[in-house]
């Protein structure tokens, strides 16, 4: 197979200008082709691409690959030269004059109209072009204070996103788009400029789809797969904010443009219905009197509500900063253990933020191309949701004691972090399985967990040595399955809208999906033990506590998965947890509705057969999986 760079010829390398003719070979019917390159560089990267080819596209085209591999691989082979101003410099007024006819003689009939012009303009005193000192120079580069970045064609760009947009977003044309959203995250990990602007034409584009109208005038919802391209274009946006190293001024101009298409009337909102509004990024739950406020009267949520108000977030914070940028940050003479300590019993780091927030920070950090501190901030968050876990369950205990005959319903957690947004148990998840396939000594990069599903089964997941800030035999490995099973088992309320609960039933059985593809050895086993007995006896801050709220997002799906993970090394424990799970409370009319006296609980919307929820018949035949699963284990003729 033929080198491209062998197809190179004539090549010339002027400063930052380099020049070339590349020959494309013949092939069947179509005749050799040569095309003539010039490629402009500046601190290594690519800044402009011209080629006589035509072809337009998103990504440089393979001429523009091949001389700009001829350069790199055959450096010897490339004429280097000053810059043509230091040559013209060092010609004399005969030489000059010979040089500027014979370059209008070889290229008469494409620059004689524009050397004409400039004649008359340099001969005339008041003309704009004497009243500049020097003349440009395109192969001296650029001053080293010049903003540089890789060449973006954005007209193509444009254009691109406008078509796939025009059919439909369907199979070919949404998987296109997906792979452009891959390649923003590709140019945010290598820190190239040019992600937060090709994010912005897609956004534009986006927001001009005739669709979005169309689909407001006739109260249409849009379609799933659509829904999810918005999606990710929201969390796209979160991560471009949370930059850890963006200026203030391009912070500003972000902000400025999310407000811009926030206030237009088709921009989707984040719930996929126009539904409800939810507690903001700063605060995990509404506080004071207007804690049961009535929805509607609520602004709602876009899809870029959620960036707007990551704008205020920042990085300055001086524990933050020792937590990310150190392994070995502790303080084993810490004693405060009120809720929001800085640091554990242990004097291990731990980082109290809402947790989506949190979760959205490690994003951005992967993201951007820092996964060490991406993973060292995941860790403190994962301590915390357990310290957090055990604080829980010693106060439901104490509850119990004080009030034996109280059925305490609460609803601890508006947002549920499964099928949320920001989507923080699954970039926790992603964030630690990651680490557990990378050796600690060429850890400088990552792949997203999420898009190699398709690879997995083929993967060995490894319990890595243990990081300063895990247990004794814990691993990364260990620490991301525990943090899907407390996520999984969280006792949260059911989301208003049709799309997004799809969403929570949708992401859950995905994240299960990816815990499946781990085989459970001893040392997960005992993660599973340690999570269904305290999901068993936590209360209302757990899914599967003994008792709920009516409209606690029920859980079958998971707790099958639970129980037939769990029967072969403790089947009491699985029995327990799948015959807890079985309810079904919102079809229940005489069900608790919580304590509507105490802020954080919610009262049941429609106490009758029929209530919101839109995914009722699905999740009425989980609960009949999970009772077939149980009957078949119980016949003993093996799992479903």
């Amino acid at each position: 197979m033929m080198n491209p760079w062998d197809t190179v010829k004539q090549s010339l390398c002027k400063s930052f200008h380099l020049s070339g003719t590349v020959t494309e070979p013949a092939i069947q019917s179509e005749p050799e082709t040569v095309c003539n390159v010039a490629i402009s560089f500046d601190r290594c990267k690519i800044t402009s691409v011209t080629c006589s080819c035509g072809n337009k596209d998103i990504f440089y085209c393979a001429h523009v690959v091949a001389l700009s591999l001829y350069r790199i691989r055959k450096p010897d082979q490339v004429k280097l030269h000053l810059p043509i101003s230091e040559t013209l410099f060092q010609m004399n007024r005969d030489q000059l004059q010979k040089f500027v006819q014979y370059l209008i003689t070889v290229h008469h009939t494409e620059v004689l109209p524009t050397a004409q012009k400039l004649a008359d303009e340099i001969l005339s005193q008041n003309s704009e072009i004497n009243q500049v000192h020097g003349a440009p120079d395109p192969t001296a580069g650029a001053s080293i204070d010049d903003e540089n970045c890789w060449h973006l064609d954005e007209e193509q760009v444009q254009e691109q996103v406008k078509l796939f947009l025009s059919q439909g977003g369907y199979h070919g044309s949404g998987k296109q788009l997906n792979l452009l959203f891959a390649k923003v995250r590709e140019m945010l990990k290598m820190r190239d400029s040019n992600g937060a602007r090709m994010l912005t034409l897609i956004t534009e584009q986006f927001m001009a789809d005739p669709r979005l109208s169309l689909w407001r005038q006739q109260g249409t919802a849009m379609t799933d797969k659509y829904r999810q391209l918005w999606d990710e274009l929201g969390a796209l946006w979160m991560c471009i904010v949370l930059n850890p190293h963006c200026k203030l001024e391009q912070k500003a101009s972000w902000l400025k443009q999310l407000k811009k298409w926030n206030n237009v009337d088709v921009c989707p909102w984040e719930d996929g219905n126009h539904g409800s509004e939810l507690p903001n990024l700063t605060n995990a739950l509404p506080q004071g009197a207007n804690a049961n406020q009535d929805s509607s009267n609520r602004p709602h949520r876009t899809v870029f509500t959620r960036a707007i108000e990551a704008c205020d977030l920042h990085w300055q914070d001086s524990h933050l900063q020792h937590i990310i940028s150190s392994d070995l940050y502790t303080n084993y003479c810490y004693h405060d253990d009120t809720e929001n300590s800085l640091f554990d019993s242990r004097g291990w780091p731990l980082w109290h933020e809402h947790v989506p927030t949190a979760c959205a920070r490690v994003d951005a950090l992967r993201s951007h191309g820092y996964p060490r501190e991406a993973l060292r901030l995941a860790i403190a968050i994962v301590n915390t949701l357990r310290r957090q876990q055990q604080k829980q369950l010693e106060m439901f205990r104490t509850q119990k004691k004080e009030l034996p005959h109280k059925s305490l319903t609460l609803i601890t957690n508006l947002e549920g972090w499964v099928g949320h947004p920001l989507d923080p148990v699954g970039t926790l998840f992603s964030s630690l399985m990651e680490a557990c396939r990378i050796d600690d000594e060429s850890f400088s990069g990552f792949s997203d967990f999420t898009e190699n599903t398709g690879q997995c089964k083929s993967l060995e997941y490894q319990h890595l040595p243990a990081h300063k800030f895990l247990e004794e035999g814990e691993s990364y490995l260990t620490l991301a399955v525990e943090v899907a099973l407390i996520g999984l088992g969280q006792q949260r309320i059911m989301p208003d809208g049709l799309y997004t609960q799809e969403k929570v039933c949708r992401n859950e059985e995905q994240l299960i999906s990816k815990l499946q593809e781990i085989e459970l050895d001893d040392t997960l086993v005992k993660i599973f033990r340690k999570q269904a007995v305290f999901l068993l006896e936590a209360g209302p801050y757990s899914g599967l506590g003994e008792i709920i709220h009516r409209e606690s997002v029920p859980m079958h799906t998971f707790a099958k998965y639970l129980f037939t993970s769990l029967l072969p090394h403790d089947a009491e424990l699985a029995y327990k947890i799948a015959l807890r799970a079985m309810r079904l409370l919102v079809l229940e009319s005489t069900a608790p509705t919580g304590d509507l006296t105490r802020p954080h609980h919610i009262a049941s919307v429609v106490p009758n057969r029929y209530p919101r929820w839109f995914t009722l018949s699905h999740i009425e035949s989980q609960q009949c999986e999970l009772a077939s699963t149980m009957l078949t284990a119980a016949k003993g003729i093996g799992l479903s």
